[in-house]
């Protein structure tokens, strides 16, 4: 692939990934899109608890696949480097964009909170995790986590070369505060109906289960760096059973991708 066609290309996909990742701030949060987690039901809950699992269940198997590195080993033998990361990126999007599509609503109340303090309250800790995902991705190189950077460079003709391994601002409290803020959107909500909560399950399991493949993984680049950082620092509860602050302990020699 040529250059600039690989440019195009990456371009398309984070154009792709944006759109997609603001409708899915209006799609969990039932806000302006046309077709929300709790839109109207359309099929017996039985039917549509085997559609959502399967939807979930896709999107989960396709975002921790390709982000193995032996995956990556294999998949860049087929397709150019420079495009690995944007075509990770594209896949996903196009996951959840199936899945906005075919999600059926439940119905079904779990919660339901009338009191105003204690919605603007939820509806606060909401938008929280929705800032906090977005502002985690800069502080650890947006354009690099997005496939942007790697297009960039390969247009101007230079090799690429992995991120250091930094811990910025919340990093030195939780390893995962991405997944900190996905856990706030996904759960803070004055209304819980039983889709929601399917949606919430899923994707808490799925974050559990994935932050155990990326550390083997992070620990397989950084090594002694990573293990030392995960010693010290919590998953995701901060100050919790942290023994002392951390320093950050990087390992000259260790990257980050």
């Amino acid at each position: 692939m040529n250059r600039i066609a690989a440019f195009v290309y990456g371009i398309v996909s984070y154009a792709i990934f944006f759109v997609t990742f603001l409708y899915a701030f209006g799609f969990v949060g039932n806000l302006v899109v046309p077709k929300s987690i709790d839109s109207v039901p359309e099929v017996p809950l039985g039917q549509a608890l085997l559609i959502n699992v399967a939807l979930l269940s896709l999107f989960a198997i396709q975002h921790s696949v390709m982000a193995r590195q032996g995956f990556k080993k294999w998949w860049t033998q087929i397709i150019p480097k420079p495009i690995e990361r944007s075509t990770y990126v594209l896949f996903s999007s196009l996951c959840l964009i199936l899945l906005f599509w075919q999600w059926q609503p439940m119905g079904g109340m779990i919660w339901d909170v009338q009191n105003p303090i204690g919605r603007n309250i939820l509806v606060c800790l909401f938008t929280f995790g929705w800032l906090l995902v977005l502002v985690t991705t800069f502080l650890i190189n947006h354009f690099d986590l997005f496939g942007l950077r790697q297009i960039y460079l390969y247009l101007q003709g230079k090799e690429y070369t992995p991120l250091q391994f930094l811990t910025p601002g919340p990093y030195k409290h939780v390893r995962h505060p991405l997944y900190v803020g996905w856990l706030f959107a996904f759960w803070a909500t004055p209304t819980m109906t039983a889709a929601h909560l399917v949606f919430a399950i899923a994707t808490t399991l799925y974050i559990l289960i994935a932050i155990q493949w990326e550390e083997r993984d992070l620990v397989d680049i950084h090594g002694q760096a990573y293990a030392d950082y995960r010693r010290q620092v919590p998953m995701l509860i901060p100050f919790l059973g942290r023994k002392k602050p951390y320093e950050n302990l990087q390992n000259p020699e260790g990257n980050i991708v």
